[in-house]
């Protein structure tokens, strides 16, 4: 499993719960999610692309970018 970082535009929790809903949809392929709301970062510990991440959390109409894997 890779850990990978995104930049994801959130101002409150309610933008939070909305990327934890969204990646919560892929189940399985996805083994955690951290988000830290203060620095708008979000790390997901999947074994999906990063494409297919980026695209998962787009549709939460957050403006999101991907930073890269996380060490």
């Amino acid at each position: 499993m890779t850990v990978h970082e995104f930049n994801v535009e959130m101002t409150c929790t309610g933008c939070s719960g909305a990327v934890e809903r969204v990646l919560g949809k892929l189940k399985e392929k996805v083994e955690k999610v951290e988000i830290d709301l203060d620095n708008k970062k979000v790390f997901v510990t999947s074994s999906l692309t990063a494409d297919e991440l980026l695209e998962t959390i787009k549709k939460t109409g957050k403006e999101t970018s991907y930073v890269g894997v996380k060490n």
